[in-house]
């Protein structure tokens, strides 16, 4: 029949059918008129055919090792699939922005009218948290002739914001989903970049192909089996939640069970502790590719007050059990702190109380993406946005010895439990456009800004350090100013106060090119992010950092860590804090420097109101 369409019923999520607020703090309206000119681009991703799904499931299987070449040339979507969609839809008129190599994704730009008329699909106005977004109403559909090859559509549902019940997301190094892959659908085995497999010495990471046997073939999924994430809070109290993302997901994540307790030791839960979550009341939860939720308020019965001395400095241990193949993994890299595995197909481990389940460690966290904690609405909220040297690396394994971390203690030991500080970086991670795409850096900061900063609950002040990496990659400098300029004029509109740090030394050792000690390391790959060139650029950010007109403030983290007689760091903020095969890199701070980095801030302009 002419009118046969498929329904794509998992690519939204359903909104509440009549306008007003809901229990989800969400405003629902019509569109505006205006709304129907709005542009918005929709992926459309196509699955492999049924005969080159079964022989690349075979492949791995055996165990073979499948390059990009050989996915892109033997397993890619059908080409007759690919060009009859994008015929279609420029038939609609909409812009075909991009078609992947593997023909698995296509990027189409149209109006929300083009939208609504193409894919029979309402699109309504969401307001949340203040911030407006226009979104699909209930699910979209293809006509069959198209839409029979087509496995998802993304992007029709934007936002991603916080509850206003909850003020506080309090976890120091809060995971943030680094993107592995980009927020699309993908066909099973289509990995375009696997989870960490090998021992990555700069992130001390463990071999992951034993906890998860697919890693070094079609790239890492779970399946069947219990995820132990180690967390620290840096605000405590007797009510929080938690949040999953599957935002660079191929597939739904299904949780069958999660529980939050404290840890003891190890992969070991203190007994008494083990809470169960829910969500929407149920045990259980299923969360579509691109897409995140939030946990019911989880009532921590062994935790007295924000101030209880039993738990202050300790982790939390959050368990949670993946039903069926995971698919693709939306990960935060380089945790620095170590969590557990259970063995593929081994069930929920949830409720245990000894870890014994758990034979694998990781220093990522995967899936998990964040805690909040019910706090008062005064409470002052930083987050430490940044790249590589916000995210840690070259610090200290399982100590939370960070800059951030620093700076926490500091404020907490003067002004209590009304103060909380975020982590938001994420190493390789740039301020501007291009990325690396598919990579653990994640998208730009730029991009990134709303799901990782302006997304966190109750943020008063953010404090940023970036460039580095967009010197490495030949970032112009006025390319970065205009990403800092971006930022902070974003930030600035919402009443976020905005401190730029300056960049620490990016001078190097013995290469003018590089920076790298090449005649220990003589086979050394060296990344581009020393050198004189990179350091004369990062003076001129630094010159700009520290101009009036922009930031509000100003956090001196080169003074802090310069040795002016080398024009290096510091020499004893140099070895690195972890047993780890690369060389002194001369970028990263060790324990010492970031010790130094973080008491060089300023904590009055952080201080709660009626301190100050």
């Amino acid at each position: 029949m002419a009118d046969d369409r498929k329904v794509f019923a998992d690519s939204v999520t359903p909104l509440p059918p009549a306008e007003g607020p809901t229990h989800l703090g969400l405003m629902v309206a019509k569109a505006l008129p205006e709304t129907g000119k709005e542009r918005m681009t929709v992926v459309f991703s196509l699955a492999l055919p049924d005969s080159a799904q079964a022989d690349l499931q075979k492949m791995v299987a055996e165990g073979k090792v499948v390059t990009p070449k050989e996915l892109n040339k033997n397993y890619s979507a059908d080409a007759g699939d690919a060009k009859a969609l994008t015929s279609w839809l420029k038939s609609e008129g909409f812009k075909i922005e991009k078609v992947s190599d593997d023909r698995t994704s296509v990027y189409a730009q149209g109006t929300v009218e083009q939208i609504e008329k193409a894919l029979a699909v309402k699109m309504v106005r969401v307001t949340k948290d203040g911030i407006t977004y226009t979104a699909a109403q209930d699910a979209p559909s293809l006509p069959a002739s198209v839409g029979n090859s087509v496995s998802a559509i993304v992007g029709l549902q934007p936002f991603r914001r916080a509850h206003k019940q909850f003020r506080i997301c309090p976890q120091s190094g809060v995971p943030t989903p680094a993107r592995h892959a980009i927020a699309r659908r993908v066909s099973p085995g289509k990995k375009t970049k696997a989870a960490p497999t090998k021992s990555a010495v700069a992130n001390i990471q463990p071999d992951l192909s034993f906890p998860f046997p697919n890693a070094k073939t079609s790239g890492a999924t779970a399946n069947n089996q219990t995820i132990r994430s180690i967390v620290k809070p840096d605000l405590w109290g007797n009510r929080i939640r938690v949040r999953f993302s599957n935002a660079f997901g191929d597939r739904r994540l299904a949780l069958d069970a999660v529980t939050v307790g404290l840890q003891e030791y190890g992969s070991h839960a203190l007994k008494g502790t083990i809470t169960r979550v829910t969500f929407g009341g149920a045990h259980t939860v299923t969360i579509p590719a691109g897409q995140e939720r939030w946990s019911d308020s989880v009532t921590l019965s062994w935790v007295k007050t924000a101030d209880d001395p039993v738990v202050q400095g300790r982790n939390l241990a959050i368990s949670y059990s993946i039903q069926g193949d995971s698919g693709h993994m939306t990960y935060h890299a380089a945790a620095n702190t170590t969590s557990f595995i259970t063995a593929p197909n081994s069930g929920d481990h949830t409720r245990d109380v000894s870890g014994f389940a758990y034979l694998y460690t990781t220093t990522s966290w995967f899936f998990l993406d964040a805690v909040d904690v019910m706090a008062s609405r005064d409470t002052v909220v930083v987050c430490a946005f940044g790249d590589s040297i916000t995210d840690g690396t070259h610090t200290t394994l399982n100590t939370n010895d960070r800059w951030s971390d620093v700076l926490s203690r500091r404020l907490h030991d003067a002004y209590g439990s009304r103060v909380s500080v975020v982590n938001e970086g994420i190493g390789g991670n740039r301020v501007s456009n291009p990325v690396t795409e598919n990579a653990t850096a994640g998208p730009a900061a730029v991009d990134r800004l709303d799901r990782d900063v302006l997304a966190l609950s109750g943020l008063t002040h953010v404090i940023w350090l970036e460039g580095i990496n967009d010197l490495g990659a030949a970032h112009p400098t006025d390319d970065i100013i205009a990403g800092y300029k971006n930022v902070v004029g974003r930030l600035h509109a919402k009443g976020i106060k905005a401190y730029g740090a300056t960049l620490t030394s990016a001078l190097g050792l013995n290469n003018p090119a590089q920076g790298w000690d090449l005649t220990k390391f003589p086979n050394f790959l060296a990344s581009g992010d020393n050198g004189s060139r990179i350091d004369a650029n990062r003076k001129l950010l630094n010159e700009f950092i520290r101009t009036p007109g922009l930031f509000d403030g100003v956090v001196e983290f080169d003074q802090a860590t310069l040795d002016p007689s080398t024009g290096n760091m510091k020499a004893e903020f140099v070895p690195n804090s972890q047993l780890t095969q690369l060389p002194w890199d001369y970028l990263h701070p060790n324990h010492a420097g970031y010790n130094a980095m973080g008491m060089a801030v300023d904590i009055r302009p952080f201080a709660p109101k009626g301190r100050r």
